[in-house]
């Protein structure tokens, strides 16, 4: 499977993408070209921030390992760095940041994490975030402190983190990567094509067509999302189309987004279906998100 060309450029799932990058650098960076069939993209994200700020993600249905780090570290405070295994997140995630800090991610394609972790379905992490020690046991200390790299002063405005330091971020989680060494898995390929298959055709609307066309039973398709992807095959096609409804609203002209057609866009049969799904990934209903963009 040929992972596409360069890292994904989209917001598909940041809620309100720009205040958030108003307040933090965030980057995509690609992987090796070993890694990208498996691999989305890395994510960095660095922050100082006067006041706290709460970050919003309705979750993709890919498993990502993030490195953290919190702290100030040479201008005399304490500083700490945790890695974890970060599951499907079933619900929309609300991340804290404050004063400064970094994180360097692994956004895995969906059903791209299991050779990596392979005595374990998916499944198993679903909704969790897990310390990165009881999945992927091969990582060290070293291997966290390498990702994220020396602390900076406090003095070091943002702006001023180059390309170099980023380059050696990327370096460091290829090494790192390629050393734990993706187990090739046809089951696995066969997982990411379907998923691929549910994000760019909008008419994939159906599990049981989505089966029949692949030639699995409902059941069989939903034993190899649950191994693999971690949720199943309808929870990936809804969360897609929340995916698309949320930058579709960021983008309408005047932020006033005609919420009717995009609900038959989408595929829903009626408003009210697509109001209830919305309402329950994003906690508030369409109407109200747009106001507060506004």
């Amino acid at each position: 499977m040929a992972g596409r060309a360069g890292p994904r450029r989209d917001t598909r799932g940041i809620v309100d993408a720009p205040d958030l990058f108003a307040r933090v650098r965030f980057r995509r960076r690609e992987p090796d070209p070993a890694l990208r069939p498996y691999l989305e993209h890395y994510w960095l994200i660095d922050w100082d921030l006067e006041q706290p700020f709460a970050s919003q993600v309705v979750p993709h249905p890919s498993v990502n390992v993030v490195f953290q780090r919190y702290g100030h570290g040479p201008d005399g405070t304490d500083f700490a760095e945790v890695a974890e295994v970060a599951g499907i997140g079933l619900e929309l995630f609300t991340q804290k940041l404050e004063g400064r800090g970094r994180v360097c991610g692994v956004q895995f394609r969906p059903g791209g994490f299991r050779p990596f972790a392979p005595g374990w379905p998916v499944s198993e992490w679903t909704g969790r975030r897990v310390p990165i020690a009881e999945v992927m046991p091969a990582t060290t200390e070293a291997d966290i402190a390498t990702v994220l790299g020396p602390p900076e002063v406090r003095s070091e405005p943002l702006e001023e983190i180059g390309t170099a330091v980023e380059d050696a971020r990327v370096a460091a989680l290829d090494a790192y990567l390629l050393r734990l060494g993706p187990r090739p898995d046809p089951r696995a390929t066969l997982a990411m094509e379907l998923v691929e298959r549910i994000r760019t055709d909008r008419t994939t609307r159906r599990v049981a067509r989505l089966a029949e066309a692949e030639g699995l039973s409902v059941r069989s398709l939903q034993r190899l999302f649950a191994a693999y992807v971690g949720v199943g095959p309808k929870w990936v096609i809804l969360r897609y189309r929340i995916h698309e409804a949320l930058e579709r609203a960021e983008s309408a002209p005047g932020g006033e987004a005609d919420w009717a057609r995009l609900a038959a866009d989408l595929g829903y049969s009626d408003q009210a279906h697509f109001v209830r799904d919305f309402t329950a990934t994003v906690g508030v209903p369409p109407t109200a998100y747009g106001r507060a963009g506004a």
